[in-house]
């Protein structure tokens, strides 16, 4: 089943195509990596996804509905999104901005109710933050605000998880360990686009790999498909070896450019 899907958007900035024509079916149970350089349009297709963002051909739908029928509140239940950084200047505790991932369930409740503590509290605890709860937003390191970010959209309890490069401000181990939660969402039937420049992860943790380069996509397919010598020099212009990892994975190894 289709969860969610984009027909034909296109986004343009004045006289810049931006986005050109994307179309995309993403189901339930599946992990989407979503990969370009810079400039690509990436983020633009989250703002469309999330409605912060009109397109000017097209549409989205969640769950086969146009996210522009949909109320905000609807709209919240069924689509969750982890921004690349988010300013919070007032000094909000991590447990509350999580609790706000709960807002979309509250149905008119003016306090927070013992289940929705316990939702966020979970979710906390689900990407290691728990520990996190009483200290305020500004307090934290760039890495911590952003798993704060994934534990609000798990408490969400969405259909879809929209995530811009959640691991750019992460470590190893906790890189490795959010994609795991992340594949724990999708295997319990959740869909997933996940933004991602590291392509040796992608390739481990997705189930199809997209590449977007100058508003269009390269080419959609599994990641042994997509992770091809050529296919990475026409999408980022780089030269690099595609190997098979000790997992049987592809393992991209960019080669450093050539002196003039």
């Amino acid at each position: 089943m289709t969860v969610l899907a984009f027909d034909d958007v296109t986004v343009r900035f004045g006289d810049r195509t931006v986005l050109d024509g994307i179309s995309l079916d993403i189901a339930a149970g599946e992990l989407v990596a979503l990969a370009g350089p810079n400039g690509a349009g990436k983020t633009t297709l989250f703002r469309v996804a999330a409605r912060s963002l009109s397109p000017d051909r097209g549409k989205v739908r969640v769950l086969g509905e146009d996210v522009t029928s949909l109320s905000r509140r609807e709209l919240a239940q069924r689509l969750a999104v982890v921004p690349q950084d988010v300013s919070i200047p007032f000094p909000f505790l991590a447990g509350e901005i999580v609790l706000m991932g709960r807002s979309p369930h509250a149905r008119g409740r003016a306090f927070d109710s013992h289940d929705d503590a316990e939702r966020a509290r979970a979710a906390m605890e689900k990407v290691g933050v728990a520990h996190l709860a009483e200290r305020p937003m500004p307090a934290l390191s760039g890495g911590e605000r952003q798993l704060v970010l994934c534990a609000r959209a798990f408490a969400q309890e969405p259909r879809v998880l929209l995530l811009d490069e959640p691991t750019a401000h992460l470590d190893l181990r906790h890189r490795i360990e959010l994609l795991a939660r992340v594949r724990e969402f999708v295997a319990a039937g959740g869909s997933a686009l996940v933004v991602s420049h590291d392509l040796d992860l992608a390739a481990r943790t997705s189930d199809r790999l997209a590449l977007l380069s100058g508003g269009r996509f390269v080419a959609v397919g599994s990641p042994a498909e997509i992770l091809r010598a050529e296919l990475l020099q026409e999408t980022f212009g780089i030269e690099a070896h595609v190997v098979p990892g000790p997992d049987g994975a592809p393992l991209v190894v960019p080669l450093a450019p050539r002196s003039p």
